[in-house]
């Protein structure tokens, strides 16, 4: 990892996405063309950096987003959420115009689909993550960030960051094609198996699987890939090993945003000096919680909720 933990540099810093999410949940998806009647609707604080900085946020982490935000109606829905998990907001920016919307549906299986339209999202500049980074360097230690800001930007984010001293984390979600050059600058890429098998063309369905595809992350300069398995845990490959970090098995209401609290216990916990395999299982451990709740947000688990679970789970 390219930076030192220090006591004055165990903060977490999230560049990324911020939406308002409109959720409905019905027993199942509609067909094409067809309409159906759900059973339930939210509207809540989502997009995967705002979720992310949420879920540092509560795992007790020094969480700075940088990010943008409308003038509108969603504008206090945002700033109230973030605020209450204890995210600096100093370096989000209010743009004119709406804030970026997520259209969610979730069906009885706990399975959901997303439409994320970027809208304010877009205004994020280089300019803005640099005051930001410049700033948060000397108690920041671990940057966080995903791929629903302009993909044209993730290059700039992630060399300014390695820049800095940070370890930079790439949540790539949704999964698009990076430059290697971008991959040479992240020390940890944290895709499910749908993602990577995106990006490295290895169909992963299983840990064999997974550490191919983690090879060809680290083939292009990354410095560790953990690869998400659903119900199979968490394939974890580094230059020196690959191996599995076990699942922790829960009934799953709501798939939202699990990917997102376990990013953000992950890159927490790296910041609060914590060895890889140990900061994945807590991580492994938020995600599990995180589907246990409906929506996005509120879904994500309190540092006490995370440690109790393991506790728990330790005793059997």
């Amino acid at each position: 990892m390219t930076a030192a933990t220090s006591p004055d540099r165990t903060g977490v810093v999230i560049v990324g996405s911020v939406t308002a999410d409109v959720t409905t949940f019905s027993t199942r998806l509609p067909a094409r063309g067809e309409t159906i009647l759900g059973d339930e609707f939210t509207l809540m604080l989502g997009g995967k950096g705002a979720n992310q900085a949420v879920a540092a946020g509560r795992s007790g982490a020094r969480t700075s987003f940088v990010g943008c935000v409308g003038d509108d109606l969603f504008h206090d829905l945002v700033v109230d959420g973030l605020s209450a998990a204890g995210v600096d907001l100093t370096h989000l920016r209010t743009v004119p115009g709406p804030t970026g919307i997520a259209h969610i549906r979730v069906d009885a299986s706990a399975q959901n689909d997303i439409v994320m339209v970027p809208l304010a999202n877009a205004a994020l500049s280089t300019a803005q993550i640099d005051a930001a980074l410049a700033a948060l360097a000397p108690t920041t230690s671990v940057l966080l960030t995903q791929l629903e800001t302009p993909s044209a930007l993730t290059a700039h984010i992630t060399a300014r960051a390695r820049e800095h001293g940070m370890t930079v984390i790439l949540d790539p979600a949704p999964a698009a094609p990076l430059d290697d050059s971008v991959w040479a600058n992240i020390d940890i890429v944290t895709p499910n198996e749908t993602e990577a098998t995106v990006l490295s063309g290895v169909s992963v369905v299983d840990a064999t699987s997974a550490e191919l595809a983690g090879r060809w992350f680290l083939d292009r300069g990354v410095g560790a890939a953990v690869i998400t398995l659903a119900g199979q845990g968490s394939c974890v490959v580094t230059a020196d090993a690959a191996f599995v970090v076990p699942p922790f098995p829960v009934e799953a209401v709501d798939t939202t945003a699990a990917g997102d609290a376990y990013a953000g216990y992950l890159g927490a916990a790296l910041a609060n000096g914590w060895a890889l395999t140990d900061a994945v299982r807590l991580a492994t451990a938020a995600g599990a919680l995180a589907v246990t709740k409906q929506g996005a947000s509120p879904s994500l688990p309190l540092r006490a909720e995370v440690d109790a679970f393991l506790a728990a789970r330790d005793a059997l």
